[in-house]
């Protein structure tokens, strides 16, 4: 009863500023939720392991599937603060590392193929971590995977 009070507490905190009601939830984890948003977007998602400052944005990790199969698993990293402009990020899973596009505040995947393998590594692994040089420092943020595999074929699935 508790892991689930606290794997509903952590989908609910990861709804953000939209409305509950504009979305549904399609799995809680310990540490992942999947949702169906509006416009045939589902989403699998986890917040960094680190909880951002108060009046900081939260890290957070997001693979997006939609319903007319131009995103099937596009990864997303948000970051409490931006990334120096012209750097890379780096993703690592286990023994893998992918380097990631980034912009502002977001690193994204390369592509279907690289999205495929990240999924795939996810699957095998317990953490990732993504680095990339923000403006003022370093940035590395770590996500637990537990609850990951089950929230990506819900998001998957979903859409």
């Amino acid at each position: 009863m508790r892991r689930a009070a606290a794997a509903l507490g952590v989908a609910l905190g990861l709804l953000g500023a939209e409305s509950a009601a504009a979305q549904r939830l399609l799995h809680a984890g310990a540490f992942w939720a999947a949702f169906e948003r509006p416009g045939g977007l589902c989403e699998a998602v986890s917040r960094s392991e680190m909880i951002a400052a108060p009046g900081r944005p939260q890290a957070r990790a997001t693979l997006a599937f939609t319903r007319d199969g131009n995103r099937r698993g596009e990864m997303h990293f948000l970051f409490a603060r931006p990334v120096r402009p012209g750097a890379a990020a780096v993703l690592t899973i286990g023994d893998q590392s992918f380097l990631l596009v980034t912009r502002g505040t977001s690193a994204w995947s390369r592509g279907p193929a690289q999205e495929a393998a990240i999924i795939a590594a996810m699957r095998r692994s317990t953490e990732m971590r993504v680095r990339a040089q923000g403006q003022g420092g370093r940035i590395s943020d770590r996500y637990l995977l537990g609850g990951a595999p089950t929230a990506i074929d819900a998001a998957a699935l979903g859409c």
